[in-house]
């Protein structure tokens, strides 16, 4: 496993992250489908044997329950870990809804650290908020008064595309941005990844994989249970997303790598990255994603083969 630093933070992360957005499980939906929690402590155990040191989840993912096994797996060695995670959905007072406010960060955060069994968060994320809310800017000052309080020591903002990234960083005051980047979605990378690296922001990348899509093991007919987010996709949506990993399956290198570490080496090769949090569900897809830190960078003819293919795939939208 490689080591790289978490932008300007004092944090030093393995490079390839725990996404523990899957193991929180189905009950309340928004899930990438069913959980078993002892599969999902052996997910843990195996990526911590691998040199994984970057946790990343969030209050909301399976309404806690995510926090509670992070925090059962890792409050051993507490001190060695570094624990991400976000806050602004909330699912404990009515309807799950957003809630930014003051007061409910205060409450929010102390359910967290409970949660964790730990008396402090590395990184706590404000979780997809409103882009009006970003361009205010003021929303750092509850943050600040965590970090004054101890019970963080950094924050930042978990965002879907560039420009909510790109607005957060001229307006406020985070140490990370969060954001999605893959081979499908890479529109992200020439302006807020040079802006991040200027400002010496760390960057987060979630969902390098596609939600699963880049693993190539979906088909255009594949189905997925109640609850799971892809089961909302258009079919002709997952339909272009298995035609596009079909196209790319030349990655995988007459077997020197899966597509699923092609994917991540993609995102690694970006310099401004510090961490790339692949979801993790198993201990097979722990040993999977984590060795892709251990694999050469995909070459230059590589990268032009990605951007041929992507470029044609345009042409046919």
């Amino acid at each position: 496993m490689h080591y790289r630093r978490l932008g300007r933070t004092e944090l030093q992360v393995s490079e390839v992250g725990f996404g523990a957005w899957a193991i929180g499980g189905n009950k309340h939906g928004h899930s990438y489908g069913p959980t078993d929690n002892t599969t999902s402590l052996r997910a843990i155990a195996r990526a911590l044997e691998l040199g994984c040191t970057f946790f990343d989840t969030a209050d909301v993912y399976g309404h806690g329950l995510s926090e509670k096994l992070l925090g059962q797996a890792l409050q051993t060695r507490r001190h060695d870990y570094v624990i991400a995670t976000k806050v602004g959905n909330d699912f404990s007072h009515g309807p799950f809804h957003q809630n930014f406010a003051p007061d409910y960060i205060r409450l929010a955060v102390d359910k967290s650290l409970e949660r964790l069994r730990t008396d402090y968060i590395d990184l706590y994320q404000l979780h997809n908020p409103p882009l009006m809310m970003l361009q205010r800017g003021e929303h750092y000052g509850i943050l600040e008064e965590l970090k004054q309080a101890g019970k963080i020591r950094y924050y930042g903002v978990s965002v879907h595309d560039a420009y909510e990234g790109i607005m957060a960083i001229h307006t406020g005051k985070p140490d990370v941005i969060q954001v999605v980047y893959n081979l499908l979605r890479s529109d992200t990378r020439e302006d807020l990844f040079e802006l991040a690296q200027e400002q010496n922001i760390g960057l987060i990348v979630r969902e390098p994989l596609a939600s699963g899509t880049l693993t190539g093991k979906y088909s255009a007919e594949a189905t997925f249970p109640e609850g799971d987010i892809r089961a909302s996709w258009p079919q002709e949506y997952l339909a272009m997303q298995v035609q596009l990993a079909v196209k790319l399956h030349f990655l995988t290198s007459e077997g020197q790598r899966t597509l699923a570490q092609a994917a991540l080496r993609f995102v690694l090769d970006e310099s401004a990255v510090s961490v790339v949090v692949p979801g993790i569900k198993t201990a097979a897809q722990a040993e999977e994603n984590l060795l892709a830190s251990e694999l050469p960078p995909l070459t230059e003819a590589d990268h032009q083969a990605i951007h041929t293919v992507l470029e044609a795939m345009d042409d046919l939208l």
